[in-house]
């Protein structure tokens, strides 16, 4: 998988001109509205072409949101948590602490003199841990699906070093069994990222973890849309490999450039035309939108780049061309460069022990996520890029923290749970609703059977947005997909575990 992996259309409404002495007829070709004499009367010197309506599907401005949510959570009710270890995700921890959720929010979060309001149901979490939901922020699940077959092998547009233009979202099968079995490791939010075939993979979208029949249900409400870009070894090869561009680092670089170019005129012509209204608008560009998206901010740059040096050439062509890199993915070098990517404000996804698997990778120690931790005002993100490492990104976080304290770094465990929770959070544009155990948040939260640091852990239970969305104790509350059911073997016990809660 490590190998292989724009804004729409409104409705247009043409305005019809009643009045006091001549009704017109609207014509309805999705033209601007023409100007008339009676509107150059009403307001002399005014230009009718501030109408500025186009034809359903033309103006990708006019609705930036043409596939919208309609994700509308599990059944839930208020609860207050209480007797566990807290971890926040804001570096605090609170022993037998109380979490209380009002209406799918976290309402308030204290010790154990926390006031629990009447009525609410009480659920006894002595001896075990709360943490907040764990997001992943670089998952393939639902565009690369089990099974693992060509027919469903959907997250790479792999035809142009440049697919700006698709969106991710049109490849999930939202059956992939991936789904249920990151939920029972905790993950109640993910970002469903384009593979890194291309310079431009596509637009990624964040997804809530919750059964769904469609996409749209799962989407999360209101988050950011991230771009896919790649650097390195995985577009010079594969087009090189095909005798095209870019074959060479340096031709991946010439492509970003030529891409940024042709997306600032595209931006100049269409800020034009809406500020004067003058000459026919700009035709609609897919591709030229998504990187307009980029320029203006809209949209988060999610790069895949591992090594150091090209790291910091990505961040001079984000320069060059007036945007901003929210988070470098797979950096197994960032440890290198740890400060600049502070200094930036730039968020680093990494994992602990995947190294060496291609040449790019060669440099990566398990110290990484620890050393990028490190400087004041970093932001360093435990990720999978894999339907298996998904479901334990609490235990990779795990020998993350256990690296970093043997190289002589002193960090707590309610500092390290943010590499899977807040900081993850940030790095996809997410964190003022999710991401830690605070008032006013959504809450997303896991309750562990023990300290999720530790190897024998395992989500006992999992609520997003305030619903049980998982319970290794009732299978009621182990969902399995469509595709599932009626495969062989489906019912069975496993290793003494039944089926839904391995």
């Amino acid at each position: 998988m490590l190998l292989n992996r724009l804004r729409g259309p409104s409705l247009a409404v043409l305005a019809c001109a009643l009045g006091a002495l001549a009704l017109s007829a609207c014509a309805t070709t999705g033209d601007a509205a023409p100007k008339t004499e009676t509107a150059s009367a009403a307001a002399p010197g005014a230009l009718a072409s501030k109408d500025r309506t186009m034809a359903p599907g033309l103006d990708g401005w006019a609705n930036q949101d043409p596939y919208p949510s309609t994700y509308r959570g599990l059944p839930r009710e208020n609860m207050a948590l209480v007797g566990a270890t807290v971890l926040t995700g804001t570096g605090q921890k609170i022993e037998g602490g109380v979490v209380v959720v009002t209406d799918g929010r976290i309402a308030a979060v204290g010790g154990a003199n926390t006031p629990v309001p009447a009525g609410y149901k009480v659920v006894d979490a002595r001896g075990r841990y709360v943490t907040p939901g764990v997001i992943d922020i670089h998952s393939h699940l639902g565009v690369y699906p089990s099974p693992g077959v060509m027919g469903m092998s959907d997250g790479n547009e792999a035809t142009n070093p440049n697919t700006a233009q698709v969106w991710a979202e049109h490849s999930i099968w939202p059956q992939d069994p991936g789904f249920n079995t990151a939920r029972a490791g905790g993950v109640t939010t993910m970002q469903i990222l384009p593979g890194s075939a291309n310079l431009f993979g596509g637009r990624g979208v964040t997804v809530r973890n919750v059964p769904s029949v469609t996409m749209q249900g799962m989407k999360f409400p209101n988050a950011p849309y991230g771009l896919k870009m790649a650097c390195g070894e995985n577009p010079s090869r594969v087009y090189g490999s095909r005798n095209q561009s870019p074959a060479t680092g340096m031709g991946n670089v010439a492509g970003y450039r030529a891409a940024f170019i042709a997306a600032r005129e595209y931006k100049a012509k269409w800020d034009k035309w809406r500020e004067d209204g003058q000459g026919t608008p700009p035709t609609r560009n897919l591709q030229l939108e998504t990187l307009a998206g980029v320029l203006d901010g809209s949209i988060l740059i999610q790069n895949h780049c591992y090594r150091a040096d090209e790291m910091a050439v990505m961040l001079d062509v984000a320069k060059e061309f007036g945007y901003k890199i929210t988070t470098f993915h797979h950096a197994v070098e960032a440890y290198k460069i740890a400060p600049m990517l502070a200094r930036e404000g730039v968020c680093a996804a990494m994992w602990t022990g995947w190294w060496g698997f291609k040449m790019e990778a060669l440099d990566g120690i398990e110290e990484n996520a620890a050393l990028t931790d490190a400087p004041e005002g970093s932001c360093a993100v435990i990720h999978s890029d894999d339907a298996e490492l998904i479901q334990r990104l609490n235990q990779e976080a795990a020998a993350a923290l256990s690296a970093g304290r043997r190289a002589g770094l002193n960090i707590s465990e309610e500092h390290a749970i943010s590499w899977i929770t807040l900081n993850a959070a940030r790095a996809i544009g997410i964190d003022k609703e999710t991401g830690s155990l605070e008032p006013g948040k959504r809450a997303d939260v896991v309750i562990w059977s023990a300290d999720p640091f530790s190897i024998y852990a395992r989500a006992d239970q999992v609520f997003i947005d305030g619903g049980l969305a998982f319970d290794r104790s009732n299978p009621a509350y182990q969902p399995v997909s469509d595709f599932e059911l009626g495969q062989p073997g489906f019912g069975q016990s496993a290793a003494g575990v039944a089926q839904g809660a391995r």
